[in-house]
């Protein structure tokens, strides 16, 4: 790998308290509208819905393992400032579908995700930054096409336009994630890189499909 690399920067310039503040208020009129519980309004979205915002729940705790291993792992100063402002926005995000997506409504497979994703930051953090930013890249790329997938089928000015926007700042964040990653990531690649990378982005579909099954 090389010796030098920019200095990670903040993924995006919207201030992080203000986007939590915003995306907390949208997730709270999404589930307490009236006396309406969390399990309540989630087992009154269509079951297509329900699946979609299962898996997310685990993608974006995933997210938060893929960081964790990161961090565990590097003592690079770039990768480990890129990880921890990442994680704090991937934290945001898990803790929005915790309001959301009620404990009986999730995945049973989380113990999984845990170990899959940590492995998933900790295995290209051995290799180096090179290997963490085409990791992240991948990653993203597929959660960018897979929010997208979601957003496509609600309407803003639909019944559910508050949780079409919850999905809507999720991927602009991912997609912030994405860009910064590819930004500082080498575009000449090993073949061993590139073969990684693939495997990640069709294990991340295959997750999401285990998770709106289990």
């Amino acid at each position: 790998m090389t010796s030098t690399a920019p200095t990670a920067r903040q993924p995006s310039a919207r201030p992080q308290a203000s986007v939590a503040q915003a995306e907390a208020q949208i997730a709270s009129s999404v589930i307490q509208a009236g006396s309406v519980t969390a399990a309540q309004a989630f087992g009154g979205l269509p079951r297509w819905l329900q699946q979609e915002l299962r898996s997310d729940h685990a993608g974006e705790f995933g997210a938060v393992m893929i960081y964790r291993g990161i961090l565990a792992v590097s003592r690079d100063t770039s990768v480990r400032e890129f990880a921890d402002s990442h994680l704090r926005t991937e934290q945001q995000h898990l803790a929005l579908m915790e309001e959301i997506v009620p404990p009986a409504g999730r995945t049973r497979l989380l113990p999984l995700w845990r170990l899959m994703g940590w492995l998933t930051g900790a295995l290209p953090a051995l290799f180096g930054r090179q290997a963490v930013f085409a990791t992240i890249e991948a990653v993203e790329t597929f959660v960018d096409h897979h929010y997208q997938q979601q957003i496509v089928r609600l309407t803003p000015e639909g019944e559910h336009g508050p949780l079409r926007q919850v999905l809507v700042d999720c991927q602009a964040d991912e997609v912030s994630h994405r860009d910064e990653a590819a930004s500082l990531a080498l575009h000449k690649r090993t073949v061993l890189l590139r073969l990684w990378c693939a495997v990640v982005g069709s294990g991340s579909a295959a997750a999401v499909v285990a998770a709106k099954r289990v």
